[in-house]
């Protein structure tokens, strides 16, 4: 046997010598002693299984399996306590025969091995069977011929979720070693229990959550839609021909910001946008509203932005869109080109045009129509800069921005 040498000081000199100890103490038996080893390796990986958000069917099984393998018994079973009929069910298990796991169930009183440890919090190891006189011996236990088990409490959500059990047919004795490795392997199953309970509340919390922002969004979405359908008809009323079109560009973007409620409460997410479907969905919606005008968009997909950003950028589309449609093709039939591009952290936005072009000397920045000063208040609020480039034949506005952080 290989000895570990333990070295200790002399008082005199600090002189150190070797005393050599054994590695394994001469009494213990070393089929025992592995067995010990094997039974911390076994709850280390149940403790990594636990951690891991193991499928909860899976983890009693395992729990089962681990634990009938770490006392070396041909038995084990995961009891779940139920309270309206104060039994014992037989939620997982190793050994057993069909019709028996999911089904079969041992009394939960104090008069059960399995009941006492569950309404006591107290181990119970009972080494003889035929011979116990503490408990009655479960019928299934008596059917299975089992000479020998072990019952620790497995605590739940708050409350005991049911009782771990070890059950043999061979001769020998469960020890307190034994009860100290299965009252483990119960405490992490317990606390994986727990942590599941609370992934469920919170995804209960969550759903809810989202559940009322869609319902949010979806009021918002059809309150919008109402007063764009309003500006519009008040427009179609009016006798003035700039009245009509002031009316029908509020209705434009008020719908703009209604396209956006509208796609969050169809989605999970509630923060942020694709911009590149929202701009299509946008320009779609305006060339149906404006007969004779075709937009072409041109973007990548994953640009996303979030929700306040991506609706500033669609309303700056709108306007520039708009502006597009209003004069740079006087005499209708419009087209335009909607380009999206990223660059690490900067996205780029371009509205080209094929029609008249700037009118010769016009700075866009200190333009006074309606329009642009939206265009360049719309910019600011992205922290972003705008300019107007001069194309043969039409006008090209590239707005550049950074993403958010």
């Amino acid at each position: 046997m290989t000895e570990v040498l333990q070295f200790r000081k002399r008082a005199a000199g600090a002189v150190v010598e070797p005393r050599p100890i054994p590695a394994v103490p001469d009494e213990l038996n070393r089929a025992a002693y592995e067995q010990r080893v094997r039974q911390q390796e076994i709850l280390t990986e149940l403790g990594v299984l636990a951690l891991r958000g193991t499928p909860f069917p899976e983890l009693l099984e395992h729990t089962a399996r681990i634990a009938a393998e770490g006392l070396r018994a041909e038995f084990a079973k995961v009891l779940e306590y139920l309270p309206e009929q104060n039994r014992l069910l037989v939620r997982a298990g190793v050994g057993w025969g069909p019709g028996i796991v999911g089904k079969a169930t041992v009394g939960a009183d104090l008069e059960s091995p399995g009941g006492y440890a569950l309404r006591t919090g107290v181990p119970v190891i009972s080494n003889h069977l035929e011979n116990e006189e503490r408990f009655r011996t479960p019928e299934l236990l008596v059917e299975y011929g089992i000479h020998r088990a072990m019952n620790v409490i497995l605590q739940g959500e708050g409350t005991p979720f049911g009782v771990l059990e070890v059950d043999s047919r061979s001769e020998g004795e469960f020890s307190e070693q034994d009860i100290t490795f299965l009252q483990g392997a119960a405490n992490l199953l317990g606390m994986a229990i727990e942590r599941q309970r609370m992934e469920r509340d919170l995804r209960g919390a969550l759903d809810r959550q989202q559940m009322l922002m869609r319902e949010v969004n979806h009021r918002v979405n059809n309150s919008l839609q109402i007063v764009g359908s309003m500006l519009h008809l008040q427009g179609r009323r009016a006798d003035s021909t700039d009245v009509q079109l002031q009316l029908q560009q509020a209705s434009n973007r008020v719908t703009a910001i209604a396209r956006a409620h509208n796609r969050l409460y169809r989605t999970d997410e509630f923060t942020r946008l694709d911009l590149g479907a929202y701009l299509s969905d946008l320009c779609a919606d305006f060339c149906e509203a404006t007969p004779g005008c075709e937009i072409y968009v041109a973007a990548p997909e994953h640009v996303v932005l979030s929700t306040d950003r991506a609706i500033t950028v669609a309303l700056l589309i709108n306007e520039l869109i708009t502006n597009v449609a209003k004069y740079a093709y006087p005499e209708g039939m419009c087209r335009a080109w909607v380009n999206v591009s990223r660059q690490g952290r900067t996205i780029t936005l371009s509205v080209r045009d094929e029609g008249i072009g700037l009118p010769p000397g016009m700075d866009e920045s200190m333009s006074r129509g309606l329009g642009m000063r939206l265009v360049n208040a719309f910019t600011r609020q992205l922290n972003g800069s705008v300019e107007a480039k001069r194309r043969k034949p039409g006008t090209e506005f590239v707005i550049t921005f950074e993403v958010e952080s």
